[in-house]
């Protein structure tokens, strides 16, 4: 059986920024990677204008839902991406944790949403690119 890292990606309200990088990573890694995201105060849909910004893309996100960050979700993920929820994400010694500043798309217009969701592309390539040179080593 080969090794499957989990990435989970968590933000305030797991409507826009952390269902992007998780749309991303499901389209880049496919099932070579397990992904989650999760939210310290989940909203109640996802932002509608990341879905547009996404689609443009081809990546659909419109079926997802926010989703309630629990302890064990952390425990469980290898890499632990936080997006602007600061202390509210539990922390477990010796795990791998990176937080990304991006621009909150709540409430902003589709060009700062395109411009999040090219900058979550990047990082998350990046991310595929490490995780999966070390997974098959």
């Amino acid at each position: 059986m080969t090794y499957k890292p989990i990435v989970l990606f968590v933000c305030v309200h797991n409507a826009g920024r952390s269902q992007m990088a998780a749309g991303w990573l499901k389209q880049l890694a496919g099932d070579r990677v397990e992904v989650r995201s999760a939210g310290s105060e989940p909203a109640d849909q996802v932002n509608p204008v990341a879905v547009a910004a996404m689609a443009e893309v081809n990546i659909d996100i419109a079926g997802e839902q926010p989703k309630m960050l629990a302890v064990d979700e952390v425990s469980r993920a290898d890499v632990v991406v936080t997006m602007g929820c600061g202390d509210t994400c539990p922390y477990f010694p010796g795990k791998r944790y990176e937080d990304w500043d991006l621009t909150d798309p709540a409430g902003q217009p589709i060009e700062i949403v395109r411009s999040v969701r090219d900058d979550i592309a990047t990082r998350v390539r990046a991310l595929v690119t490490e995780l999966l040179s070390t997974s098959t080593n």
